[in-house]
């Protein structure tokens, strides 16, 4: 029997992203041995407690037997779901004291590390490496040929900023950010009711997809609107409208009964009092705070308008072009360019959500490789003070150096047709590469001044804020279709290369 090559290497690439993922599972975790709060692995084994121990509408809500100052849980029902299902798993199968109620609070032990490693692992096998694969089959139209398609799918499932954060830290955004890649293939497939189907299951696993919420939004609108009668744009859009309301209606039915429970899961999801930002992290309010301290001189209610205000006029413009243009590639770009305007202006931004903006930029490296890949080298570098932070700084440099090293020699990519470019872009990356195990090595090694603690945190938070901005400039350029003025400028820019 013939075996086709193509599975070969999809198997290849497969395996490899499975092993990157079980090795980064060996090392530390977010708060392993700090107590009194721990960190976000604690944060998902309470979130089994609490689910499994009590009934749903009691999950949101302050009581004796729940805490929510002790890491309540502040993600939509499906996660809750989730959480329920894995405490059910560790209490029937494993050991009840990983979830018992109240006495299991900062349970550690190897065996309970090795079940949690397993349940993200789990996802990425399930869910997410599959999710990757459909994608890139519904953009092969985008893709030249076979070296497009195994590169794209190598970035989508090796990217170091994920397993790092999933794999090393410790979240389950491969659950989230796979069903977002599904519902981005269902749009490219013009199977918009399951691409309705899955992105609602994405927003309901994480709040945060709100940053991909308006592209979809519009997309879906737009291809309502282009039947040829009126009976067939209410027919569309009434199946779409349906499969999303019944979806929502589904998962939050425990709490549908009254209102005052939707009020209490809502001001769960989004906790204003927290303040405009967490931490160090690679957006335009932390960067000003070095100049103008927002939080001491802006009220929360106040920010909270700021950011609304600039968030809109950074990301309305994009959507609007995606409706007028209705095109896929554009929706493609506006969902790299919504996101990272989200990162940048909006509130209450943490460092990992940057993850948000880059698994739309991998699936733009078919239309802008240099930036796209320069955008996830940077991305990953904005969360080195939390890898840090989790004692993960060699899987780091163990992650960022053979992503580089097998995107320049595996699976090398070409940023440019024009050889001249070509050349001058390699070198670009060279340096770009360079400096940045130079600023990853002198934060991790360099002591910071006793007067400036926090020197290269912020250092690194308002350097990548910078690069951000310059790519979503780029991105921007692209999405309008006038990269080839941006061509001309470089080409004035830049001297000649032989």
């Amino acid at each position: 029997m013939r075996v086709n090559p193509d599975n070969i290497e999809i198997l290849v690439v497969t395996c490899l992203g499975i092993a990157l993922r079980g090795i980064t599972s060996l090392g530390s975790y977010s708060g392993a041995s700090t107590p009194p709060m721990f960190g976000d692995y604690e944060a998902q084994r309470h979130w089994q407690e609490i689910t499994l121990n009590l009934p749903a509408k009691e999950w949101y809500t302050n009581t004796s037997d729940n805490d929510l100052l002790y890491w309540g849980l502040d993600y939509p029902p499906l996660t809750a779901y989730h959480s329920l299902i894995l405490g059910k798993v560790a209490s029937k199968y494993l050991n009840s004291s990983y979830v018992e109620l109240y006495k299991s609070r900062g349970y550690e032990s190897e065996g309970h590390k090795t079940f949690m490693r397993h349940t993200v692992l789990w996802a990425d096998i399930f869910l997410y490496i599959p999710a990757c694969i459909i994608l890139v089959k519904a953009m092969d139209t985008f893709l030249a040929n076979k070296k497009q398609r195994l590169c794209l799918l190598a970035v989508l499932i090796s990217y170091p900023g994920l397993i790092l954060i999933d794999n090393g830290h410790f979240q389950y955004n491969n659950i989230s950010l796979g069903l977002m890649l599904v519902a981005i293939a269902a749009v490219l497939q013009d199977a918009y009711v399951w691409a309705a189907f899955f992105f609602s299951l994405a927003l309901n696993y994480k709040q945060m997809e709100l940053y991909h919420a308006l592209p979809f939004f519009v997309m879906l609108l737009r291809v309502s609107l282009n039947g040829n009668t009126f009976a067939h744009k209410m027919v569309t859009l009434f199946k779409i409208a349906t499969m999303t309301l019944a979806t929502f209606a589904m998962l939050w039915l425990p709490w549908l009964k009254s209102k005052d429970l939707v009020m209490t899961v809502i001001h769960r999801l989004f906790p204003f009092n927290r303040g405009v930002f967490e931490d160090k992290v690679a957006n335009i309010w932390c960067s000003l705070n070095v100049v103008y301290k927002f939080k001491e001189n802006v009220t929360n209610p106040e920010m909270a308008l700021i950011c609304l205000t600039t968030t809109l006029l950074a990301i309305l413009p994009l959507n609007a072009h995606v409706f007028y243009k209705g095109q896929k590639n554009t929706f493609v770009f506006s969902l790299f360019n919504t996101a990272i305007g989200f990162f940048l202006f909006s509130f209450q931004v943490h460092e990992k959500s940057i993850l948000l903006a880059a698994l739309p930029a991998i699936c733009l490296l078919p239309h802008m490789p240099f930036c796209a890949v320069s955008f996830l080298k940077i991305s990953v570098l904005s969360m080195l003070p939390l890898f840090i932070k989790d004692k993960l700084c060699v899987a780091y440099f163990a992650m960022i150096i053979g992503f580089t090293v097998g995107l320049r020699n595996l699976l090398k990519i070409d940023y440019s047709k024009n050889v001249k470019i070509q050349k001058i872009l390699d070198v670009l990356m060279v340096v770009l590469d360079i400096f940045i195990i130079i600023i990853s090595l002198t934060a991790i090694f360099v002591p910071s001044p006793a007067s400036l603690p926090h020197i290269w945190p912020l250092f690194i938070s308002v350097l990548c804020c910078g690069g951000f901005l310059l790519l979503l400039l780029v991105s921007v350029i692209y999405q309008f279709g006038y990269e080839k003025s941006l061509y001309k400028i470089f080409y004035k820019i830049i001297p000649n290369i032989s």
